[in-house]
């Protein structure tokens, strides 16, 4: 025989129900577009594409509270991979930092015991990635190295810590909320602790408003009740504490930076969202709900649009597009014109059915596009939605008063090719326009599509139902019914239905609505079919209705088996299904047994009333099947014999005996054939009965007289020759048939539930389940191999137990779950590369390193030897056929939109590059990309303007003329200064609008004098009342600001006053003085020697002037585009240095410079060399880089190395194409490349010199 080792192999896998409700916060969704979600003690990462579950992390011991994906804004190479990294931490305070892909863990954190309350990776540091921050309660900060488990600091703070916020702009800055307000911190640094506690602020709660005091609207369209509250909110922000009866911030349910604009925060509360400027500590919007609208859960503001996510508590999510401030309704309702931050209402998703056990939790959106959202409910459900754009001219709705939103006309950052291949809904800033501001044009609205938005569900996952669950696996697979075999698992639920689950894909193969009680129990009597039995609540005589239904699989037909029997009697205590499936027992609690043929459907045989009552239960795995085959095989042949002559027997007789095995095998249990079953029972005294059946005859055999040592059986198992009784104290007896001998061992346990024998032949491991675990015991040695116990190693209790194969347990649990585990019942995380998925995942992080490199260098160097291909044996690739399928399958999984588009031979090496990055979830070199390719198209423009008066390389320093479109405000200071002047402006119109206190209007004032709009700001000084102690400063500086002139003494004078405020520690003061002066280049300058680099670039930005003929007609001379531009350069020089390190940003500043060169020579010698070799490539086709002899040493050296990676990669052809373009250096490569075989030992041999090269360099 086959040994019992052979088996559809079966992954240990957790099937996961609802979520508890410390859950409620603990989900992510990740750059690397996988969604990570606590399930009680499990975490769950889920693939939202095709919406599976692709792994279960299971180490912690408690809730997990907080689950946070590390951030990929670092360049990725052969010693800094793509990887799946998660930080997860759990209601006992243990942070645990996973390995995703294998399920093990890099490090274990415990710092206190009560959970955490936030955590976040830090997202800045160009040197380390390993940084998370986490908040221990109650009132704790504490640095971790997340690789090591080390601590690095930790800091205390005067209140409780909710949670936090990172400033996405500025790594230093970060808010806290706390119980009663917030602290701003503005020294963060990895370094040390924040130096001070804070700046602390107290908010009154916005239920003072009038939102919630206004009478409902009438039916008219007038404008709604938001608007004339939010024109009467008062300061909300305040520094001192408020008054005990002014609401503190208990209710503000979350706080967030903006990360599409700089220094914006919003406050959610469950009836409005605040909109805060941070630099005037001022509310400039609020999106409030209706007396009848549904309350908010949670917000997620966007990064690429101005734009809100919000849930809803019943599970509804709507999208907020902030409104263009464009004055061009202003005439038609001077009530609209009321300046503000107004967000519209774009989009809906349907809303849920909350109950009291279903309600939602969190939602989640892709950081990457920003237009797919997950809402995670408490029943375990995960909703996938996605953001759809239709464009058209649509009959808007005219009476909703909203202006049209736009779709953007560009593609991948660039304009589209005339029949380019573009995905619609790439991204939410593909999807949708930029928010436009006042005094900016709006393009021109011929080749501009309105575009109506509209969330459509993509995919649903379900947990199981709550427990308890009843189980039971479907017949072992054998050698006969391996080509057809599922492994499948039935699954009773309290609400009367049977899941039928497939351990290969551990995926929901069917749900049956079977009975309308709990379920009890299940017994397959077929691979197809199976018998369930539910009880419904006894009523006051203790009898109730009994539910036994035959259900067939594959139709779902099922029929109640005892026909009309079943109401009003004792219930069904167990059913059992003889070896052969032809008979079947059932017991009840006090009343005889009944016996009935499965085959048939018929009752044999209802055992008298003074039957004894039956304890356990089990049928023996004996019976005389193949002896009654042999007879009625001997029988036919004799017959067939007879039929035939004998001159034919010879050459017949084998012909006919074959023919009758096969009818024989088809009808194997054939109705003809009633072979003799035996089963054993014991009473309440422990005495053993025996009883066979065959046929439609029950014979009683012998009796055992009961054990002494034994107390009342509770359960019995056969296999073989050995039969297990366990009884209700715990003890378990093992019988030898063969040798006649019992062994009883004392497990000191508890009840024995249950007992199960392992299938398979020769295998004799025994399940065993207790009040309190279970053990797995192997009876030919009888001796416990593996045992698990609450409280021990694990903290949930087993509900129920069943072998799934001959070395795979099954448990169900009460915290919902059910596991399938090793013999050794370990609850562990799998590989997920051993994983049996149904579809395939696109996921590069799943590869090995050198693998997603490969695939990445595969799909940016398109096309390889002038074809576009998507079939990596096309290409000349040296590696392990292993490896080789794994890439072809993420190739596989692609869509087929994503993959025409990335074989259009439209698509230029710009699109491309950010096409990929966006694919990758590659947040580094998405901002590279974005940023690059904006102003590579932006100075080739400008260059071909310029060509008549062809300067070379210092006309394209500078500042180009702005192209048609713009770089985002979320890249603040990179845009373009016109740009950036213009939103700037716009923000002071508004802080103006909103001023209530004379700090307010001093800051405006301040604001607007740096902007250059002195007219406004003296305005603004003469406002300033009489009794105000600085009346008098106000009233001279006003004088001074519309008197100053350029002549050379007053100047002098202003600049030495000027110069002796900021050497006096007046540093905003003096600056304003230069900047009256037209000195604005001396206050950039002072503002960086003081450190303040950040406010000095935005005075460059703001100060730069458009062009040279601009200068005479303004208020006052501003910075010239050269003076700016140096500003601008020295910052980037201070971000380069060691002690700030944060050279990709510098990189940004410098490409929004127009330094290519200078871009290059850094990517290079930052050893990011594809980046560099692609850049380089971009700017000699954009002709913003020229190829002589200075430039040529660069080019050559980043071609090469680039070479020499895609050659360490194993990508010949690849290497081949860029060391023919690298000079002299580049030939030698080649002849290494392609010297007869002796080429693969070099490029083994080159390959490691890369990476020892990378290591020196970290």
């Amino acid at each position: 025989m086959i040994p019992y080792t052979v088996n559809i192999k079966l992954a240990a896998r957790t099937l996961t129900g609802t979520l508890n409700l410390q859950n409620k916060g603990a989900v992510d969704w990740g750059w690397q577009g996988l969604i990570a979600q606590g399930c009680h003690s499990s975490i769950l990462i889920i693939d939202p594409k095709t919406s599976q579950t692709i792994q279960v992390l299971e180490r912690h011991k408690a809730n997990v509270v907080k689950v946070k994906w590390s951030r990929e804004n670092y360049y990725h190479n052969l010693s800094s991979p793509y990887c799946l990294r998660l930080a997860s931490g759990d209601a006992s305070g243990k942070i645990i930092v996973w390995d995703v892909v294998s399920g093990t863990a890099h490090c274990e954190i415990q710092e206190h015991s009560k959970p955490i309350q936030d955590l976040e990776w830090l997202w800045n540091q160009d040197a380390s990635r390993d940084l998370l921050l986490a908040v221990h309660p109650p009132n704790y900060i504490v640095l971790w190295n997340g690789d090591t488990g080390t601590k690095l600091w930790k800091k205390s703070y005067a209140e409780n810590i909710l949670s936090f916020s990172f400033d996405p702009f500025d790594p230093s800055n970060m808010a806290l909320l706390t119980s009663e307000g917030i602290v701003f911190i503005t020294d963060f640094t990895h370094s040390k602790p924040p130096g001070s506690a804070g700046k602390k602020v107290y908010i009154a709660s916005p239920h003072a408003s009038p939102a919630h005091t206004k009478p409902a609207p009438a039916a008219a369209p007038v404008p709604t009740g938001a608007k004339k509250a939010l024109n009467k909110v008062k300061v909300l922000i305040t520094n001192e504490k408020p008054t005990a009866e002014a609401v503190t911030l208990n209710d503000c349910l979350q706080l967030s930076y903006l990360p599409s604009k700089r220094n914006h925060m919003l406050l959610l509360y469950p009836r409005e969202i605040l909109i805060l400027d941070l630099e005037l500590s001022q509310t400039v919007g609020v999106v409030a709900i209706e007396r009848s609208g549904v309350p908010f859960i949670q917000v997620i503001p966007c990064a690429q649009r101005d734009a809100l996510y919000c849930l809803h508590e019943n599970g509804c999510i709507t999208l907020r597009v902030c409104r263009s401030t464009t004055s061009t309704e202003e005439a038609a309702d001077p009530e609209q014109s009321v300046h503000e931050l107004v967000y519209d209402l774009r989009s809906q998703c349907d809303a849920i059915r909350v109950t009291k056990t279903v309600r939602p939790y969190r939602m989640v959106i892709c950081p990457v596009n920003e237009n797919n959202a997950a809402l995670m409910v408490s029943d375990g459900r995960a909703m996938l939605w996605e953001l759809k754009g239709h464009t058209g001219r649509a009959a808007a709705n005219p009476s909703s008063g909203l202006s049209p939103l736009y779709s953007p006309v560009s593609f991948c950052g660039a304009a589209l090719g005339p029949n380019q291949k573009r995905i619609q809904d790439l991204s939410l800033n593909s999807m949708i326009g930029e928010t436009l501001i006042a005094g900016e044009a709006p393009p021109p609205s011929s080749n501009q599509q309105e575009v109506q938005l509209k969330f459509l569900l993509t995919g649903l996952l379900s947990g199981l139902p709550l427990p308890p669950f009843a189980l039971r696996m479907c017949p072992p697979l054998t050698t006969k019914n391996i080509n057809h075999y599922q492994p499948l698992l039935a699954v009773g639920t309290s609400n009367g239905s049977v899941l039928v689950y497939n351990l290969t894909s551990g995926l929901l193969h069917k749900e049956l609505s079977v009975h309308s009680c709990e379920v009890r129990g299940i017994e397959w009597v077929s691979l197809t079919s199976f018998l369930s039995f539910a009880t419904s609540a006894p009523n006051n005589m203790s009898l109730v209705r009994n539910e036994l239904q035959h259900v067939d699989l594959p139709t779902g037909r099922c029929f109640a088996f005892r026909g009309e029997r079943g109401n009003d009697e004792p219930p069904i205590e167990m059913i059992k299904v003889s070896h052969l499936k032809q008979y079947l027992v059932v017991v009840f609690r006090d009343k005889p047994l009944e016996l009935w043929d499965i085959r048939t459907g018929t009752l044999l045989r209802e055992m008298a009333k003074n039957f004894p009552t039956v304890t356990a239960l089990e049928w023996s795995p004996s019976h005389n099947l193949k002896s009654l085959k042999k007879k009625q095989m001997a029988a036919r042949e004799a017959m067939a014999r007879q039929t035939v002559s004998d001159a034919e027997q010879s050459s017949v007789e084998s012909s006919v005996i074959s023919l009758l095995q096969d009818a024989e095998s088809k009808s194997e249990t054939s109705q003809a054939i009633s072979a003799r079953e035996h089963f054993v029972f014991t009473d309440t005294d422990g005495q053993v009965y025996h009883i066979t059946v065959e046929g439609n005859t029950v014979k009683d055999g012998a009796r055992i007289p009961p054990d002494g040592s034994m107390g009342s059986i509770a359960c019995i198992a056969w296999k073989g020759d050995t039969l297990v009784l366990g009884d209700v104290d715990g003890n378990l007896n093992f019988w030898d048939l063969k040798a006649r001998l019992s062994r009883g061992i004392p497990t000191h346990r508890g009840w024995v539930k249950k007992i199960r024998f392992a299938p398979g032949k020769g295998n004799q491991k025994l399940l065993v389940m207790y009040t309190d675990g279970a053990e797995v015991w192997d009876t030919k040695e009888v001796q416990m191999v593996s045992s698990m116990r609450i409280g021990r190693n694990v903290n949930y209790r087993i509900l129920d137990i069943d072998w799934c194969t001959s070395d795979k347990v099954v448990l169900a649990s009460d915290d919902g779950c059910i596991r399938v585990l090793e013999m050794a019942m370990k609850s562990a995380s799998y590989r997920m590369d051993e994983q049996d998925l149904t579809d395939p995942v696109w996921c590069p992080y799943l590869l090995v390193p050198r693998a997603a490199l490969t695939l990445k260098a595969f799909l940016l160097l398109q096309p390889w030897s002038g074809t576009f291909t998507m079939d990596i044996t096309q290409v000349d690739y040296t590696e392990k056929d292993e490896i080789k399928g794994l890439i072809q399958e993420q190739l596989n999984s692609l869509s087929n939109d994503m993959k025409s588009v990335l074989q259009d031979p439209e698509l230029s090496l710009l699109q491309r590059c950010l096409l990929v990055s966006r694919l990758f979830g590659d947040e580094s070199d998405l901002h590279f990309w974005t940023v690059a390719s904006h102003y590579l198209q932006s100075f080739a423009q400008a260059r071909q303007l310029s060509v008549s008066s062809a300067e070379g390389q210092t006309q394209t320093e500078g500042k180009p003329p702005s192209p048609q479109t713009h770089l985002d405000i979320c890249h603040d200071v990179l845009c373009e200064s016109s740009y950036f002047q213009k939103f700037q402006l716009d923000r002071v119109h508004l802080q103006e609008v909103k001023r209530s206190s004379y700090e307010h209007t001093k800051k405006c004032a301040d604001q607007l004098l740096l902007l250059g709009q002195t007219d406004r700001a003296v305005q603004l000084l003469l406002e300033t009342s009489a009794d105000n102690p600085s009346y008098y400063c106000d009233s001279l500086k006003a004088c001074l600001v519309t008197t100053i002139t350029s002549s050379g003494p007053s100047q002098s004078t202003i600049k030495l006053v000027a110069t002796n405020m900021i050497a006096n520690g007046k540093l905003a003061e003096g600056v304003q003085l230069l900047c009256l002066i037209d000195k604005a280049a001396d206050a950039c300058r002072y503002l960086q020697t003081y450190g303040e680099w950040n406010r000095a670039a935005w005075l460059a930005k703001v100060t730069q002037c458009e062009d040279v003929n601009h200068q005479e007609t303004s208020d006052h001379v501003r910075l010239s585009p050269a003076e700016s531009s140096d500003v601008l350069k020295r910052w980037a020089e201070h971000l380069c240095s060691p002690q700030v390190n944060q050279k990709s940003k510098a990189i940004l500043v410098l490409l929004s410079l127009g330094c290519f060169y200078k871009v290059g020579e850094m990517l290079h010698s930052m050893r990011y060399f594809d980046r560099a070799a692609l850049f380089i490539e971009a700017c000699l086709k954009y002709g913003v880089m020229e190829a002589n002899d200075s430039s040529n040493k660069l080019i050559e050296a980043a071609f090469l190395d680039f070479a020499r990676l895609l050659r360490s990669l194993g990508l010949r052809e690849g290497a081949a194409l860029w060391a023919s373009r690298a000079g002299s250096a580049g030939e030698t490569l080649m002849e290494e490349l392609f010297q007869g075989e002796g080429g693969v030992t070099e490029s083994i041999m080159g390959k490691e010199e890369v990476e020892l090269g990378e290591k020196s360099t970290e």
